[in-house]
């Protein structure tokens, strides 16, 4: 049996970069998503290689998001674009509600080029992703706290967070998000709130998604809650505590004592829900 998948694309991005190796890339992580749902969807077994694909005829468009030119700048496609590509093509088989939807990429560090760039400067990083909720299907409800789809990462243990980057790093909560979760027959999975006070002037950079789009609910099931990311600083001015939310991607330069606030999205519900009562997000109503 042989199937074809078209996927529509937007323009191609316009800012430039000299590194081809880039569009390959993207190549590459198109493929893998759809052997990805392949796998997911098929009861039987089938082989994790290009062979699976021979029976589908995959067409997208040229100079679109999935398939930009080589003198096109991408970022994150293995972390925010395969999920969403997942999410669609999922949606398209109505095989569950979606979730949610990326890997929310932190990381922060010292060191490396001085704003002037005449000199590099010793320093470090460390990077992490933050689970989030998947999405409910006909039979399930879905799971709390865990990356969804493609990812398999794990995040650091909070003692060995806090053991190696003493000096640097607290982690005031990490726990799940309550009520992120699209209401339905069957439940979306609940996102989680990660709060880290930095003892130290940084930089901070947050590579998210899902923070303006809900992920889906189906058949009658809500929508799970979008991200948020918040920076919680004092007023340089009037030492007043501001709290900014950093949108969807952001990188900023933090001194002693102020958070970072990384509230996931949940996963969507699936079915009409049996009752009535809203549910509570517990992120909206503490920093909303």
């Amino acid at each position: 049996m042989n199937a074809a998948l078209a996927i529509p694309g937007g323009p191609s991005p316009t800012t430039f970069s000299k590194n081809k190796s880039q569009f390959i890339e993207i190549q590459t992580l198109h493929l893998l998503a759809i052997i990805y749902c392949l796998r997911s969807l098929i009861v039987n077994e089938i082989p994790l290689n290009q062979g699976c694909l021979s029976p589908i005829d995959i067409k997208i468009p040229e100079r679109s998001l999935l398939n930009p030119s080589d003198k096109a700048a991408v970022v994150g496609g293995n972390v925010l674009t395969s999920q969403r590509l997942v999410d669609v093509i999922l949606k398209a088989f109505q095989a569950c509600a979606a979730s949610q939807g990326d890997c929310n990429n932190l990381t922060f560090g010292k060191g490396g080029k001085t704003d002037d760039g005449t000199k590099v400067e010793e320093g470090w990083g460390y990077y992490e992703t933050i689970a989030g909720g998947s999405g409910a299907g006909a039979t399930w409800n879905g799971q709390s706290g865990v990356h969804v789809h493609m990812t398999n990462t794990r995040i650091t243990d909070p003692e060995i967070l806090e053991r190696r980057y003493d000096h640097s790093i607290l982690l005031r909560e990490f726990s799940l998000r309550k009520g992120s979760g699209g209401a339905g027959l069957h439940k979306g999975g609940d996102g989680v709130i990660r709060e880290l006070e930095f003892r130290e002037p940084l930089q901070v950079s947050i590579l998210s998604e899902r923070r303006v789009h809900h992920p889906y609910g189906l058949k009658g099931g809500k929508d799970g809650s979008t991200g948020l990311n918040l920076w919680i600083r004092k007023d340089e001015n009037s030492d007043k505590v501001r709290t900014i939310n950093l949108g969807s991607k952001n990188t900023i330069k933090v001194n002693i004592g102020d958070r970072i606030v990384i509230c996931t999205p949940g996963g969507g519900g699936w079915g009409t829900p049996t009752s009535n009562e809203d549910q509570v997000d517990e992120a909206v109503s503490r920093y909303l």
